[in-house]
């Protein structure tokens, strides 16, 4: 699994087919042919409602129940464990919300960590805000990794009662937290864990066992799936408040009749991740990448994140150029559609939190430029994203 370095051989999606080279695989995906190929039908044909007993409801149940399997498969879990969402920042909210509400919110302590998606960040300031919990959030270092140090005194006062979220890769430089360390700690302490996978799943192996999680969000559109298809781990035991109310579907946590069309393209999406995870050729264009911007740039050039091979998603490349700006060197280069880390605010752009957090001035963090690269990604697409950049910064 993953070992592959000839070009990829799955078909390429036709949006693909013009327009500038696409670098921005974090962000979101092209939906692999395949994945529509296997989807179409319960769009289009096999319309019933899982839930109805009568012969229009069988296709669609047993399409549900094979997705879930496929979903479970990626991520070592069991098929019962597995709650399809509508996206990834709702099933980071069924996983905190739906854990401190259990154990009783204005008595629960929620960990997170400061370069979380806002997703997790806004919905523990919520709860803060709205339901009196304590929350602490751990800083990270340089390379943006928490440390075991910064979880045990955070849990130094630890319960059944506190819920640790700690994330798989980060979105922006792709640093890989070391989850299975800081889970078997907060459980040495008596809390649950969260870990939001959503840039992990699909770009390198994610085990739940191994990890030694309660609760993982998987994302669709990152790896391959069409928006709006996500699916939420819960280990089985860990009792959670219900996102939306009403029907049983979904374990009674995520009311609703099921969008089973979104749920098989997820399916797919994992089972396709699952075959072929595809990591040894992508490091390899990503770090030919980096390697020829350096040469291209001497001196100029500085890696966002871990340097360690193992400490970074095998498809990121998060790199400031010296004496620019990121937003400005690539409104120079239309040939590549990349993204920084900052954000736009009438005109005005501000640095990267993810990259504040980690220690970088305003001026590091502004010169950010988040290169990912994916399925489809080819060395024509390094050629012409490294010519693109060097002109782009040239005499600049």
């Amino acid at each position: 699994m993953g070992g592959r370095t000839s070009e990829v051989a799955c078909p390429r999606p036709p949006s693909l087919a013009t327009g500038p080279v696409y670098l921005d695989h974090n962000a979101t995906t092209p939906v692999d042919p395949r994945v529509t190929e296997a989807a179409l039908p319960y769009w289009t044909g096999f319309f019933g409602n899982p839930s109805s007993e009568h012969a229009y409801g069988g296709e669609p149940r047993r399409a549900l129940a094979a997705a879930r399997a496929q979903v479970a498969g990626l991520i070592g879990a069991r098929p019962a464990e597995i709650v399809f969402t509508g996206s990834g920042s709702e099933a980071n909210l069924l996983a905190l919300r739906g854990a401190v509400l259990a154990a009783g919110a204005r008595d629960a302590h929620l960990v997170v960590q400061a370069t979380e998606h806002p997703a997790v960040l806004e919905t523990a300031r919520a709860l803060g805000r709205l339901h009196g919990t304590r929350v602490t959030v751990l800083p990270v270092d340089h390379h943006g990794l928490v440390s075991h140090d910064a979880l045990a005194a955070a849990l130094r006062t630890g319960s059944d009662r506190t819920v640790v979220s700690i994330m798989a890769a980060n979105n922006e430089t792709g640093a890989i937290q070391p989850v299975a360390d800081l889970a078997a700690l907060a459980h040495s302490r008596g809390a649950l864990v969260h870990c939001d996978a959503a840039q992990a799943c699909g770009k390198i192996p994610v085990d739940v066992g191994e990890l030694d999680v309660d609760l993982l969000t998987v994302v669709g559109h990152k790896m391959y799936a069409p928006r709006g298809a996500a699916a939420l781990f819960v280990r089985e035991g860990v009792a959670l408040e219900p996102v939306v109310y009403g029907g049983g579907q979904e374990r009674g946590l995520r009311a609703g009749t099921e969008n089973v069309a979104l749920a098989v393209a997820l399916g797919t999406a994992a089972r396709l991740a699952a075959d072929d995870l595809d990591a040894g050729r992508i490091a390899a264009l990503r770090d030919d990448l980096h390697r020829r911007l350096a040469e291209a740039l001497p001196g100029r050039v500085r890696l966002n994140g871990p340097e360690a091979a193992g400490q970074r998603l095998p498809n990121t490349l998060n790199v400031g150029i010296d004496g620019t700006r990121g937003h400005e060197v690539l409104a120079r280069a239309p040939e590549i559609a990349a993204s920084t880390g900052s954000a736009c605010h009438s005109g005005v752009h501000e640095p990267s939190p993810v990259l504040t957090a980690m220690g970088f001035d305003a001026g590091r963090a502004l010169a950010a430029i988040r290169l990912s690269l994916g399925r489809w990604s080819t060395q024509a697409d390094v050629d012409t994203a490294v010519r693109a950049l060097a002109a782009a910064v040239v005499d600049r």
